[in-house]
Protein backbone atom coordinates (compact mmCIF):
# COMPACT_ATOMS: atom_id res chain seq x y z
CA UNK A 1 0.00 0.00 0.00
CA UNK A 2 1.61 3.29 -0.62
CA UNK A 3 0.78 6.38 1.38
CA UNK A 4 3.12 8.91 2.26
CA UNK A 5 4.90 7.23 4.42
CA UNK A 6 5.76 4.41 1.78
CA UNK A 7 6.44 4.86 -1.81
CA UNK A 8 5.55 1.86 -3.83
CA UNK A 9 8.79 1.90 -5.64
CA UNK A 10 10.84 1.94 -3.03
CA UNK A 11 12.28 -1.69 -1.40
CA UNK A 12 14.60 -3.32 0.19
CA UNK A 13 17.74 -5.17 -1.22
CA UNK A 14 16.96 -7.76 0.67
CA UNK A 15 15.97 -11.31 -0.77
CA UNK A 16 16.98 -10.01 -4.43
CA UNK A 17 18.20 -13.32 -6.40
CA UNK A 18 19.67 -13.72 -9.63
CA UNK A 19 16.76 -13.97 -12.27
CA UNK A 20 18.91 -13.55 -14.74
CA UNK A 21 17.77 -16.81 -17.10
CA UNK A 22 14.26 -16.58 -15.15
CA UNK A 23 11.18 -16.17 -17.16
CA UNK A 24 8.25 -13.91 -16.38
CA UNK A 25 5.06 -13.20 -17.80
CA UNK A 26 3.39 -9.96 -17.57
CA UNK A 27 -0.27 -9.47 -18.64
CA UNK A 28 -1.54 -5.80 -19.00
CA UNK A 29 -5.18 -5.01 -18.82
CA UNK A 30 -6.36 -2.57 -21.77
CA UNK A 31 -8.62 -0.45 -19.77
CA UNK A 32 -7.66 1.88 -18.20
CA UNK A 33 -4.40 2.14 -20.41
CA UNK A 34 -2.87 5.36 -19.48
CA UNK A 35 -2.43 3.88 -15.92
CA UNK A 36 -1.44 0.46 -17.14
CA UNK A 37 0.78 1.03 -19.52
CA UNK A 38 2.89 3.07 -16.91
CA UNK A 39 2.53 0.12 -14.86
CA UNK A 40 4.32 -1.83 -17.53
CA UNK A 41 7.22 0.33 -17.95
CA UNK A 42 7.79 0.36 -14.30
CA UNK A 43 7.54 -3.34 -13.81
CA UNK A 44 9.57 -3.90 -17.19
CA UNK A 45 12.57 -1.90 -16.32
CA UNK A 46 12.28 -2.76 -12.79
CA UNK A 47 13.09 -6.15 -14.20
CA UNK A 48 16.02 -6.04 -16.64
CA UNK A 49 17.66 -3.31 -14.10
CA UNK A 50 17.85 -6.73 -11.74
CA UNK A 51 19.30 -9.00 -14.45
CA UNK A 52 15.98 -10.14 -16.41
CA UNK A 53 17.09 -10.45 -20.19
CA UNK A 54 14.60 -8.61 -22.65
CA UNK A 55 13.81 -11.89 -23.91
CA UNK A 56 12.77 -13.17 -21.35
CA UNK A 57 9.95 -11.25 -20.46
CA UNK A 58 7.13 -12.33 -22.19
CA UNK A 59 3.90 -9.52 -22.61
CA UNK A 60 0.19 -10.30 -23.48
CA UNK A 61 -2.35 -7.97 -23.01
CA UNK A 62 -6.10 -8.53 -21.86
CA UNK A 63 -9.22 -6.25 -22.46
CA UNK A 64 -9.50 -5.37 -18.91
CA UNK A 65 -8.26 -6.73 -14.96
CA UNK A 66 -11.46 -8.97 -15.04
CA UNK A 67 -9.57 -11.07 -17.58
CA UNK A 68 -6.29 -11.23 -15.56
CA UNK A 69 -7.27 -14.27 -13.86
CA UNK A 70 -7.80 -16.38 -17.38
CA UNK A 71 -4.83 -14.61 -18.81
CA UNK A 72 -2.90 -15.54 -15.36
CA UNK A 73 -3.96 -19.23 -16.27
CA UNK A 74 -2.70 -19.63 -19.40
CA UNK A 75 0.62 -18.48 -18.79
CA UNK A 76 1.19 -20.27 -15.20
CA UNK A 77 0.06 -23.39 -17.33
CA UNK A 78 3.80 -22.70 -19.29
CA UNK A 79 6.69 -24.72 -17.95
CA UNK A 80 8.86 -21.90 -19.07
CA UNK A 81 7.33 -19.18 -17.11
CA UNK A 82 8.50 -18.73 -13.64
CA UNK A 83 5.97 -16.07 -12.36
CA UNK A 84 3.47 -13.92 -13.28
CA UNK A 85 2.80 -10.06 -13.16
CA UNK A 86 -0.70 -9.07 -13.28
CA UNK A 87 -1.53 -5.23 -14.17
CA UNK A 88 -4.59 -3.68 -14.00
CA UNK A 89 -6.61 -0.45 -13.09
CA UNK A 90 -10.00 -0.65 -11.04
CA UNK A 91 -10.99 2.91 -10.44
CA UNK A 92 -14.28 3.10 -8.12
CA UNK A 93 -17.22 4.32 -9.44
CA UNK A 94 -21.13 5.28 -8.74
CA UNK A 95 -21.78 1.06 -8.88
CA UNK A 96 -21.08 -2.15 -7.22
CA UNK A 97 -19.12 -3.35 -10.17
CA UNK A 98 -15.98 -2.72 -8.90
CA UNK A 99 -16.36 -4.20 -5.90
CA UNK A 100 -17.31 -6.98 -7.67
CA UNK A 101 -14.46 -6.92 -10.42
CA UNK A 102 -11.68 -6.45 -7.40
CA UNK A 103 -12.63 -9.27 -5.60
CA UNK A 104 -12.92 -11.38 -8.82
CA UNK A 105 -9.37 -10.84 -9.44
CA UNK A 106 -7.98 -11.01 -6.28
CA UNK A 107 -9.43 -14.50 -5.43
CA UNK A 108 -8.49 -15.52 -9.15
CA UNK A 109 -5.08 -14.76 -9.10
CA UNK A 110 -4.67 -16.64 -5.77
CA UNK A 111 -6.63 -19.08 -7.12
CA UNK A 112 -4.32 -19.67 -10.00
CA UNK A 113 -0.82 -19.14 -7.78
CA UNK A 114 -2.17 -22.26 -5.81
CA UNK A 115 -2.87 -24.35 -8.58
CA UNK A 116 0.68 -24.21 -10.41
CA UNK A 117 2.71 -23.30 -7.73
CA UNK A 118 4.23 -20.35 -8.62
CA UNK A 119 4.00 -16.64 -8.02
CA UNK A 120 1.18 -14.59 -9.60
CA UNK A 121 1.32 -11.12 -8.65
CA UNK A 122 -1.55 -8.83 -8.10
CA UNK A 123 -0.68 -5.54 -9.30
CA UNK A 124 -3.95 -4.36 -9.92
CA UNK A 125 -4.75 -0.76 -8.46
CA UNK A 126 -7.92 0.08 -6.72
CA UNK A 127 -8.18 3.25 -6.21
CA UNK A 128 -11.09 6.27 -6.11
CA UNK A 129 -10.26 8.51 -8.55
CA UNK A 130 -7.72 8.44 -11.85
CA UNK A 131 -5.66 10.89 -10.33
CA UNK A 132 -5.09 8.42 -6.94
CA UNK A 133 -4.11 5.84 -9.92
CA UNK A 134 -1.59 7.73 -12.12
CA UNK A 135 -0.09 8.77 -8.64
CA UNK A 136 0.60 5.50 -7.78
CA UNK A 137 1.50 4.66 -11.41
CA UNK A 138 4.59 6.45 -11.44
CA UNK A 139 3.55 9.45 -9.92
CA UNK A 140 4.32 10.54 -6.27
CA UNK A 141 3.50 7.36 -4.56
CA UNK A 142 5.94 5.57 -6.68
CA UNK A 143 5.13 2.64 -9.02
CA UNK A 144 2.99 -0.56 -8.38
CA UNK A 145 4.88 -1.90 -11.47
CA UNK A 146 7.93 -1.53 -9.60
CA UNK A 147 6.64 -3.31 -6.55
CA UNK A 148 4.75 -6.20 -8.54
CA UNK A 149 8.46 -7.09 -10.38
CA UNK A 150 10.22 -6.87 -6.85
CA UNK A 151 7.59 -8.77 -5.44
CA UNK A 152 8.26 -11.53 -8.51
CA UNK A 153 11.86 -11.71 -8.06
CA UNK A 154 11.55 -11.86 -4.52
CA UNK A 155 9.23 -15.27 -4.31
CA UNK A 156 11.33 -16.72 -6.69
CA UNK A 157 14.11 -16.14 -4.29
CA UNK A 158 11.84 -18.07 -1.50
CA UNK A 159 10.93 -21.40 -3.54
Amino acid sequence: MSSSQKNLSDFSGKNINDVSNRKFGILVSEWNSEVTEALYSGAFETLVSHGVQRENIIRKDVPGSYELSIGAQWMAQEDEIDAVICLGCVIQGETKHFDFICSAVAHGLTDVSLKYNKPVVFGVLTPNTQQQALDRAGGKHGNKGDEAAITAIKMLGIA
